[in-house]
């Protein structure tokens, strides 16, 4: 890093695997790394800053993905994708028919949701009824009031739904495993095309680098993960580590590429996403 190199703008969520992965980048204890100039934001709003073409790099959602692979690329690194971290979606009482039922969602252009309408044409033959998009935080709240009929629900909800009183419908994590053996794609990075390959490579790297420094030594990031979790219980932002940073946080590999083309694929031929072009997931 050179003194007269710009940061790049960077945005992506308080969660703790986001801060986690990004705490020693954002903290300048990466060398040879670009600067960074962080923005926190949650996913929904980081979607509508990819659509815009606002920040350098963003952490979104893979569901917008095929809206915004013109002006960024998607990094084989630094997001979260994995096993058994779905998300689920959660009713006041158990085994709910959500037939015409009214849904709570934290966004209608993440992969959460799309992950939703895919189980949802399998499972729900009649159809639900009116999608309401919330806070991630209201969600919850407001199944257990009966103000909506369910709840779709991301992150730290996996550890503490029964809190509310909360009942399990779905996993549409195991949903989507059983259907198609291929792990989720949940939340991406991408960068812009016009940095250029040279510098898309060294974020990369520089991003791996964060990720292995992690893991290295843990009791490094925490104050930083601490800082942002919003009053988070220690014990559950751990387990929210532990679930959503792994193997293809540091690289997507062969099965990573997979899961997301096979996820873009398939809602584009339930149309619900546009299809990808050729080439669009290419790096750099």
């Amino acid at each position: 890093m050179t003194t007269s190199e710009p940061a790049l703008r960077i945005a992506y969520s308080p969660c703790p695997n986001d801060t986690f992965v990004f705490d020693a980048l954002a903290h300048g204890r990466v060398p040879g790394a670009p600067a960074l100039d962080v923005t926190f934001a949650d996913i929904d709003l980081t979607n509508g800053m990819a659509e815009r073409g606002e920040f350098d790099v963003l952490k979104v959602s893979y569901a917008v993905l095929p809206y915004v692979l013109g002006t960024y690329a998607l990094l084989p690194c630094g997001g979260a994708l994995g096993r058994g971290c779905g998300p689920l979606v959660l009713t006041a009482e158990p085994g709910a028919d959500l037939t015409g039922r009214t849904v709570a969602v934290p966004s209608e252009r993440s992969t959460a949701y799309l992950l939703f309408r895919l189980w949802a044409a399998d499972t729900v033959p009649g159809g639900v009824g009116e999608i309401v998009v919330m806070p991630f935080h209201e969600i919850m709240p407001a199944v257990r009031d009966g103000k909506v009929d369910a709840g779709l629900v991301i992150h730290e909800a996996r550890f503490t739904y029964r809190n509310y009183g909360l009942h399990r419908l779905a996993d549409l994590g195991e949903h989507w495993e059983s259907t198609t053996g291929l792990p989720i794609p949940l939340g991406a990075i991408i960068a812009k095309r016009s940095l250029g390959a040279a510098a898309l490579t060294r974020l990369a790297d520089s991003v791996r680098a964060s990720v292995r420094a992690a893991w290295d030594d843990p009791e490094i990031s925490r104050p930083y993960v601490r800082e942002h979790a919003q009053e988070m219980d220690p014990s559950v932002a751990d387990q929210h580590i532990g679930l959503y940073v792994n193997e293809f946080t540091a690289d997507l590999g062969e099965n990573g590429y997979a899961a997301v083309r096979g996820l873009l694929t398939r809602a584009a031929a339930e149309e619900l996403l546009p299809p990808l072009g050729p080439g669009a997931l290419d790096f750099p």
